[in-house]
């Protein structure tokens, strides 16, 4: 699909995601959240980001998160949740790679 992945690792708190953002000059963060506190640290990266100028910069989440949980943070600026009935890798990064071409205006009209 043509990604770079920037994999910073495990456990990082919002702040070191928004400055890894900004460093590697990213398309899309991509957060992996397995704790259950999707709903506590996802809003604060998307905080982070826009106090950061990256507003635009989409988001995709994925992990166990309900369904009512993927309704709260796709409302609050979240491109895309993936959980584990997401399992076609392909269509997954198809699904992302959309997503930043939407972002940055490359759709074809």
């Amino acid at each position: 699909m043509g990604f770079e992945v920037v994999y910073q690792g495990i456990r990082l708190t919002p702040a070191q995601i928004v400055a890894a953002a900004v460093d590697e000059d990213v398309h899309v963060v991509g957060l992996s959240v397995l704790s259950g506190s999707h709903m506590n640290l996802v809003p604060e990266v998307l905080d982070g980001l826009r106090a950061a100028g990256l507003g635009e910069v989409p988001v995709v989440v994925g992990g166990i998160v309900p369904p009512s949980d993927a309704e709260a943070l796709t409302a609050l600026g979240v491109a895309a949740v993936f959980t584990p009935k997401d399992y076609g890798l392909t269509e997954i990064m198809r699904g992302i790679v959309q997503i930043v071409r939407t972002a940055n205006g490359l759709d074809r009209a």
